[in-house]
């Protein structure tokens, strides 16, 4: 497996753990062996969290596509079990070489967060080396790497970062090492073999996640020889108009060199393409039924048949739906947004006509109604249901209504207490329709200020527009608490040219 490759993150670690050994061949320091423990600590932690992540890799597949697809995806299930029992085989080992160690150093020291007697380096020599559990232990991760080849598909090999290895460091000035001196020989501390038994287990999970994934993952991508088949009939729609054809296809599932056979009601169809072509004319309204049978030469040269579920389909007469898309009326002056559709129909080939005292613009579905009289008015359609065959789909009545009144405003208030400050700061009154669904803007050409201060003769002011005169401006700027301003004989012209009277609006000053 030399030829899968290692992540950054992998590399990463394994460099740091021999910078690590370095410094502790030199001396061993507490700031070294606070570093091994600190890589530790990393490392079960990072463990832990892969180790979670396979429990749902596994989990999830044993409950969905085992469950459902069991002839499918329990070969797959077996090569990722044989990978997960000689992993655990594995980890089991090492944790037995941990349990070995801590019992001869004296168990872990928890004011030091480390093992008694870390420093010590007789311990792991004695168990790794003169008794060969790190022979072992080497042998042991060949042959998991071994298992892990035996069961990853050659083609998915070069594309897996797999770092769990027991291979021979390289020489260095001409001395050979091997791997169980390098990382279990003399002048190793006991914290040491602690994080390098860490970091094999570390890279044996991190290596289960990657081959378990991918071995897993092959499920959708294989290719599987088909001997089941299954006739089945889809029609673009179940929809259809009188004066229309009704089109479904016929066909296998499965792909075949042999051009199978289709029949509906004993009527053999046209193939194209493998597929049948059934088509019928639609000449009356009512509920229909079919079935499809495919005949097909099996492997064995014998004729096979396979029938479609019963299909079925409605034919109805011709209908139009006419929306409205903010109420049920047309308003004069404004634009009155209409959706048109004919189910079955292409919203291009609608030809709305507009009858009434208005007109009717757009097109694909999306009109606008501008109508300049009230009373009623009606929507016709008409459609292609066929190409080149148009037809009157059906016809829609609207009411057809002027804008309602508008309230008169004075700084965006129609009446009631306001700051003296704030009515001075205001010139102009404004006019629109609360909670109205279109844009229509109101026009105010005339009104009469009354400006009552208290316990003195009301000042009377009038104008042709909407905006203050001076002298209107000046009385309200010298208002006091109290006061009242009243706004009467107001007149507004809407876009349907309609001049109304508005009701009158009452401030006072606070």
């Amino acid at each position: 497996m030399a030829d899968l490759k290692e992540t950054p993150r992998q590399k990463m670690i394994g460099i740091l753990y021999l910078v690590l050994l370095g410094l502790a061949a030199t001396t061993i320091t507490q700031k070294v062996l606070d570093a091994f423990r600190n890589l530790t600590v990393g490392l079960e932690n990072s463990t832990n969290y892969v180790s979670t992540s396979i429990g749902a890799i596994y989990s999830n597949f044993e409950a969905n596509k085992l469950q459902k697809e069991p002839e499918r995806s329990k070969p797959y299930w077996d090569r990722a079990q044989r990978v997960k029992k000689a992993v655990n085989d594995l980890n089991a080992y090492i944790m037995n070489i941990k349990t070995q160690m801590a019992s001869e150093c004296g168990g872990f020291d928890s004011s030091e967060n480390d093992f008694h007697n870390r420093e010590d380096i007789d311990i792991t020599p004695r168990i790794m080396i003169l008794h060969k559990r790190a022979d072992t232990l080497r042998e042991m991760i060949n042959n998991t790497r071994k298992i892990i080849l035996e069961n990853v598909d050659p083609k998915d090999r070069n594309n897996l970062k797999i770092s769990l290895n027991a291979d021979d460091p390289a020489k260095k000035e001409g001395i050979k090492t091997t791997w169980q001196e390098l990382f279990f020989g003399d002048g190793i501390p006991l914290t040491a073999a602690f994080t390098a038994l860490t970091k094999i287990q570390a890279d044996l999970r991190n290596t289960e996640s990657d081959v378990v994934k991918s071995i897993l993952g092959d499920v959708d991508k294989a290719v599987i020889n088909l001997d089941r088949f299954e006739a089945i009939a889809v029609a673009p729609t179940s929809y259809i108009l009188v004066g229309q054809t009704y089109e479904s296809d016929v066909y296998l599932t499965a792909s075949s060199s042999t051009i199978p056979d289709v029949f509906v009601g004993g009527q053999k169809l046209p193939i194209e393409e493998g597929k049948g072509k059934y088509k019928v004319s639609a000449t009356h309204e009512g509920d229909f039924k079919w079935v499809g049978t495919v005949k097909v030469i099996g492997t064995d040269g014998t004729a096979k048949e396979y029938q479609t579920k019963e299909q079925n389909y409605r034919v109805v007469k011709p209908s139009v739906v006419v929306s409205p898309d903010s109420m049920n009326v047309f308003y004069m002056g404004v634009d009155n947004p209409v959706s048109i559709s004919a189910p079955g129909v292409a919203a291009k080939s609608l030809r709305p006509v507009f009858n009434g005292a208005g007109t009717i613009t757009g097109s694909d579905g999306k009109y606008i109604v501008r109508v300049t009289k009230s009373g009623k008015a009606t929507i016709s359609v008409n459609g292609e249901v066929e190409k080149g065959k148009n037809t009157v789909l059906g016809t829609t009545e609207f009411r057809c209504k002027s804008l309602p009144t508008p309230h008169a405003k004075f700084g965006g208030k129609s009446g009631g207490n306001m700051p003296t400050v704030a009515l001075r700061q205001q010139n102009r009154l404004t006019a629109n329709i609360d909670a109205f669904d279109f844009a229509a803007a109101f026009t105010i050409n005339h009104f009469t200020l009354y400006v009552q201060k208290p316990r003195v003769e009301p000042q009377i002011f009038e104008t042709s527009s909407n905006v203050l005169t001076s002298q209107m401006q000046a009385a309200i700027n010298s208002i006091t608490p109290g006061t009242k301003l009243s706004f009467e004989n107001i007149f507004a012209t809407g876009p349907d040219g309609i001049r109304r009277s508005l009701d009158p609006i009452l401030f006072t000053a606070n």
